[in-house]
This record gives C-alpha cells, structure tokens and sequence, in this order.
C-alpha cells in the first residue's frame, strides 16, 4: 500500500453545545463567588448591561412593597436554547413583514425600546437582597481586616538560625537544612547529600543538624518520629523515664501497642506501662504543624433556610450578585440611524431644475436603502455646484446627516449584537436562581426531619426524585448543587449531602447512610476500653436495631471515621 497525503470528504453527525448553552451550564455550575466575578466580567465588556445602584434596588423593593402593579415574568421553564433568540437581533426583512422600507428601522427601535422596559420592569420585581444591618457590616469588615498572614516554620528557624552562635560554614549548612525540611518539620534528606550540597564534611553537617534539631518547636529536624518524640523529651528532661526509654528501644511494640509484651521486658506493671503510653501520646508528632495555613475555608450560603412558626422559608442569596439591566445609552446611540428628508423632498417638490431632478434621485436612492449611492449624487452636487446656490447649504446637511447614517448602521448591528447577549445573561442568571430554588424546596421538603432534628434524621435522597419533581434533568441538579452551600437552623452545609444513598430496614423503610454512619461513631464512643467492640458486634446491634448492615460496611465507616480496629483501641 503506497503512503502519501491523501484528500477526502466525509458526513459525520455530532452533537455540539452551543456558546450561548455552554455559557448557560457555565453559569448554573458556577458557585455564587465565581459567579459574581464572571458577571464582573460581563460587565466589562458588554457596554449595553448596567449595574443597578444598591440604593436605586432599594427603592424598587420599597415600591414593590406598597402594591405597585406587577408585570409579566418570563417563564422559567423556557428552555436554554431559546434563551438566546432575540427578535431584536435578527429583524426579519421589510419584504417578509409587508411593511415599508422606511419603516424597519422605527420598528426594530420600538422592539428594542420595548424590550428594554420590559427587562427593568422584571428586576423591580426581582427578589432583591435583604441587606445587613451597619453593625453586621462592620463587624465582618473587622474580620476581614484581621486577617494576616501567619509566618512560616522556615522563616521560625531561620529568623532563630541568625541569632545563634554559629560558624559562617555551618550557618550556611543550618540554611540548607531548614529549606530541606517537610511542612512537618522532618528532614527527608541524608547528611551526606547536605554536605555535598554545602561543599562541606559531613560531621559539620551532623553538628549544624544538631543546632536546628534544638530550635522551636521541640523535635524539629528529626529523621522519623523516633527520633522526633525522642527529642522532645530530652528538651523536657525525660531522658530517664519510663516513655523514654519505650520510644528508644521497643518503638516496635508501641506502635502495635503491646502492652502486656512491654510491661514484661520493662519488668513494669500494665498499670505503669499504659501510664507511660498516655504520656507519650501527649507529644506532638508534627512539629510543624502549628505554622500549617489554615485550611478552614470560608463559604458563602446560596441558599438559606429559615424557620417560621410551623414551617420552613427557603430563599437564596441575592445580596453577592450585581442587579442587571440595560442602559439607556444605546437609545442614543440607535437614534442617529434616521436621516431627515424634510429639507430635500422639499427642493424636490417646489425647486428649480437641475436641483429638482437631483433632489428627487438623492431621495429615491436615500428610501431604497442605496446609501452609497445617495452619497456619491450628493458628492457630485457638491461639486458642481456654485459657491453662491441657494441649495448648497440643503446638500452638505443631507451629505453629513448620510455619513452619520452609515456610521450608525454599524454602531447598531453592534449594539443589536451586545444586548441579545445581555438579555441571555440576565435571563441565565434568573433561571439559575430559580432553578437552584426550587430544588432547594424539594429538598427541604423531603428533609424536614433533618431541619428540625438533626443528622440522625437525615433521610436517603438521590438527585434522579429531584430532578423528576422539580423538571428538569439529573445532571441539571447535579450542576446545580456543585459547590453550592445551604444554611439551615442545623449548620451550614454543601447541598451534595442531603444526597446519599440509604440502607434497608427490617419496617420496609430506608435510612442514609450518613444517619447510620453516625450510629456506629455513637456505639464506638460508648464502649466499654477495656472490651472494645469488634466489626462484626457492631453490625449485630445495629442489626438488632432493624438496620440491615454487613460487617465490612461498619469496617467502611469506622476507617471513616478514624477509628482504630478493637486490638488497637483496648486498654488494659
């Protein structure tokens, strides 16, 4: 077969997500501060959209208060494709729609007019934030401004290494140990490989790691945790205790924890020996885990869940996203596409010849839509005619208003362009929060037992019922919820877990997973140390409960919930 370049033509069919859908799923997956920021965005580089001003959303929220009359809302069960379709940017020709020429662009100024008003008059309706108090203001600013960065373990040791009394030599050994070391404070570097990088023996390196390993905090430096608890008790003065010598000689046996193994070859008391364990536990296996950044991350609630009398009130959170709309501005913009014929159709009438004749071409090119045309007649009048014809001052004003013409003509394919893609943003971001509210009633609805009792009432739901009640797909919810939290009087918490899965009880009835989970950390946590229970007991007493579990399963959740097996966790 000979190979070569080849040029050939094939049908294939494939489904492709359109820009304005794939910005819609963008925006539904977003969380409400990836939101705001592509909104930010928006706002940037679309000149049609406009932030309204928190007073001015105030005051609709007042007038809509007092009984103003309302206006239609769009449905939100359009589908996204048709979010986009804007009879403003694409107005069908005067062909199609048996009206005259000259009337096309008065009634795609009327829709645009229209549609302008009808999108403020929606967003006056909108539910607008409920704003804080000054106080609350104040004291988040406050915690905002209290935020600091917190200083590093490197830079601890460093800042100690300069006070030292060092040798220049080890000074710079001592620098290359500290940048060695792990966010715990362990050295997972060979002396040998730290004298070759600082060009030096390598007893000089054991004696500038001897230096650090007697810095804050106590065990840093070390090579393991041997050698890490080891020298946390030596800077205590424990060198000559029990735990010392356990840590020095039977690491082994402590990790297993064998009491009964070490109390013989201590020649110590069970009693003595678990004494000695608890001391040991007590030291800090990290050293550096203190100057760790915190890894608490702060969230934002999208949605709120609040209690009134008997029921619950879900809403969702307005106050971190910019209120839309569109500007005035392009108004004036597309009013400059008219040109004033008054003054030309006059000299057509009522002029004197040639004037008349041209006139009357220049208005027949100007209503057949022939612009260049009608420009390049007025180009020629002007120039042939005389400083001193009364006509000259009619021909420059219809020459510069259809300059202005063509200029606009681009202007407003520009300005049709930029506010169908606002109209699609505005409308997006209301179904998103509208979508994201009803599936956050669904779920209250279902989980009110939670909402009232807590986690041990939580109750298996799965995204396909959601989605069947609220209408929409299982992957809509699914990116509906993504990254999303909920406050409720329970706590704060990430809307993917109200959706677990459940197991069987013996009533015919189902419980989550994340309600039995907790059984089992309640069962561990009453048990008797010196009797601890095994996996299998555990699934028995829940079994006794009506819940069917296998052992395997308690196994599974107690690894969750860091839970060391029964020979680990019995005191003797």
């Amino acid at each position: 077969m000979s190979q070569g370049l080849q040029l050939g033509q094939h049908l294939t069919q494939s489904l492709v997500l359109s820009p304005q859908l794939q910005q819609s799923l963008a925006l539904l997956q977003a969380p409400i501060l990836e939101l705001k920021a592509m909104v930010e965005k928006e706002l940037e580089q679309n000149p049609v959209l406009e932030e309204v001003p928190v007073a001015e959303a105030e005051q609709q929220a007042k007038a809509e208060e007092t009984g103003e009359p309302a206006t239609t809302d769009f449905d939100p069960s359009e589908p996204a494709e048709q979010l986009g379709e804007d009879a403003a940017a694409e107005p069908k020709p005067a062909a199609e729609t048996g009206a005259e020429p000259g009337d096309d662009f008065q009634a795609e100024f009327d829709r645009l007019a229209e549609l302008d008003q009808e999108w403020r008059e929606h967003f006056a309706q909108a539910n607008l934030p409920v704003r804080t108090s000054p106080e609350e203001e104040e004291r988040r600013q406050f915690m905002l401004d209290s935020l600091t960065r917190g200083e590093s373990l490197q830079e601890s040791l460093l800042e100690q290494m300069r006070t030292s009394d060092l040798s220049e030599l080890r000074m710079a050994i001592a620098e290359i140990i500290i940048g060695n070391l792990d966010d715990y404070g362990y050295l997972k570097t060979s002396l040998e490989e730290l004298a070759a990088t600082a060009s030096a023996p390598v007893e000089e390196a054991a004696e500038a790691l001897r230096v650090v390993q007697t810095f804050d905090p106590p065990g840093v430096g070390a090579r393991d945790l041997r050698e890490c608890l080891l020298l946390q008790m030596e800077r205590a003065g424990h060198r000559e205790t029990v735990e010392y010598r356990i840590v020095a000689k039977y690491m082994d046996l402590l990790a297993r924890r064998r009491v009964p193994e070490l109390a013989e070859r201590l020649a110590l008391t069970v009693a003595e020996v678990q004494e000695a364990m608890s001391r040991i536990a007590r030291l800090e296996p990290r050293p550096g885990r203190e100057f760790l950044p915190d890894d608490e991350q702060f969230v934002v609630p999208e949605v709120f869940v609040r209690r009134a009398d008997d029921d619950f009130v879900v809403s969702t959170n307005n106050s971190e996203l910019p209120h839309l709309r569109i500007s005035n501005t392009y108004k004036d913009l597309m009013s400059r596409g008219t040109v004033d014929l008054a003054e030309l159709e006059g000299l057509a009438e009522t002029g004197e010849e040639p004037a008349r004749g041209r006139a009357k071409a220049v208005a027949a090119a100007v209503q057949g839509k022939q612009d260049q045309a009608a420009v390049a007649l007025l180009r020629q009048w002007l120039a042939e005619s005389a400083p001193a014809d009364p006509t000259l001052g009619i021909v420059q004003r219809t020459l510069a208003r259809m300059i202005e013409r063509q200029s606009a003509i681009e202007t407003r394919t520009y300005v049709r362009d930029k506010i169908a893609a606002a109209k699609f943003l505005i409308k997006s971001i209301d179904l998103r929060q509208k979508t994201l509210l009803r599936i956050a009633r669904e779920i209250v609805a279902r989980q009110r037992e939670f909402m009232d009792k807590g986690v041990a009432f939580l109750k298996p739901v799965t995204m396909a019922q959601v989605a069947a009640v609220v209408g929409v797909h299982e992957t809509t919810v699914s990116r509906a919820v993504s990254g999303k939290y909920v406050q409720t009087p329970q706590g704060t918490f990430d809307l993917k877990y109200f959706f677990t899965a459940g197991l069987h009880t013996d009533g015919g009835g189902d419980i989550a997973n994340t309600s039995v989970k907790g059984m089992v950390a309640e069962i561990f946590r009453a048990e008797d140390a010196k009797k601890p229970l095994a996996d299998d007991e555990v699934a028995k007493m829940l079994q006794a409960k009506g819940i069917n579990i296998a052992r395997r399963t308690v196994a599974k959740y107690r690894g969750e919930l860091g839970i060391l097996p029964s020979g680990l966790r019995k005191v003797y």
